[in-house]
């Protein structure tokens, strides 16, 4: 049976030390309700919400109970967060694995850009400009051939589904690599062939992949597409997006792209995307 003091017999001293001691330790209390009504991020905090709310508010009249009462709820908010920041480096780090970018550059990027969007484990295929020396380039910018820009672009793919390697594979397979700064009918700096690598990781695969196609013979004369490290991509205007896909008719995409599509589904046709895939 607890053992209760008469408050005549309980000194100021002793009466000021715990209401002092009470709200600490309250203010711990508060703390920790607040941590389980504004985040429910992990299931940790389920640990939390199942705590018997009621008995804690009874136990607050008794100092000793309150004091372990604070401790728990601190303990288990410390633990919460803790789990908290591994789910979230979790998380990250799995979506670091399941997201990677390559940069490519084959002539027209209208061209380039309906051939990779589709392409199983591309996710993403943006137009745009890289490689100059004039900060946000207008399309009649590059097209005057004075800003060092060629026309790109940006892929962003899952690793688990396709590799850097395959992307090459098509990229290679799906224009000229062999003539300078041209390809067909386009001509010009911002039409050059060209591998933006992201990583030393990329330029290897790269140079490994050249190596072996010049090699192969595939190709009557030595590939000249260079390797350059990525700089600051810009997306070319918004026009220029899914181009292929909105303009289908347009004249260009009927006497150009729609061959490069061809091809791609020709040689590729193991790694389209399936109907209603993205």
């Amino acid at each position: 049976m607890a053992h209760h003091v008469h408050p005549a017999t309980v000194s100021r001293e002793r009466v000021d030390g715990e209401v002092d001691r009470n709200i600490q330790l309250t203010s711990v209390i508060k703390h920790s309700t607040h941590l389980v009504l504004t985040s429910n991020r992990s299931p940790q905090f389920a640990r939390l919400a199942t705590l018997n709310w009621t008995a804690i508010m009874k136990n607050l009249l008794n100092p000793f109970k309150l004091f372990a009462v604070a401790i728990t709820l601190s303990a288990t908010s410390v633990l919460a967060f803790a789990g908290d920041e591994k789910v979230s480096e979790s998380s990250s780090d799995s979506q670091s694995k399941t997201e990677a970018t390559a940069t490519l550059a084959g002539g027209c990027f209208w061209c380039t850009e309906a051939v990779f969007e589709r392409m199983q484990g591309v996710k993403d295929v943006v137009s745009g400009y890289i490689g100059g020396t004039v900060p946000n380039p207008t399309y009649e910018q590059v097209c005057s051939k004075t800003t060092g820009h060629a026309e790109a672009i940006e892929i962003i793919y899952d690793p688990s589904e396709t590799t850097y390697e395959e992307l090459l594979e098509v990229f290679f397979k799906t224009h000229d690599p062999t003539t300078k700064n041209r390809q067909g009918a386009d001509e010009g700096p911002q039409y050059r062939s060209a591998v933006f690598y992201h990583s030393d990781e990329q330029k290897e695969a790269a140079e490994k992949y050249i190596a072996k196609l010049n090699k192969s013979g595939e190709y009557n004369r030595p590939i000249v597409t260079t390797l350059e490290v990525a700089s600051k991509f810009y997306p070319a205007e918004e026009y220029h997006q899914d181009f292929y896909e909105r303009n289908p008719n347009y004249g260009y995409c009927r006497a150009v792209v729609s061959n490069k599509v061809r091809k791609f589904n020709r040689e590729f046709g193991d790694k389209l995307k399936k109907p209603g895939q993205r």
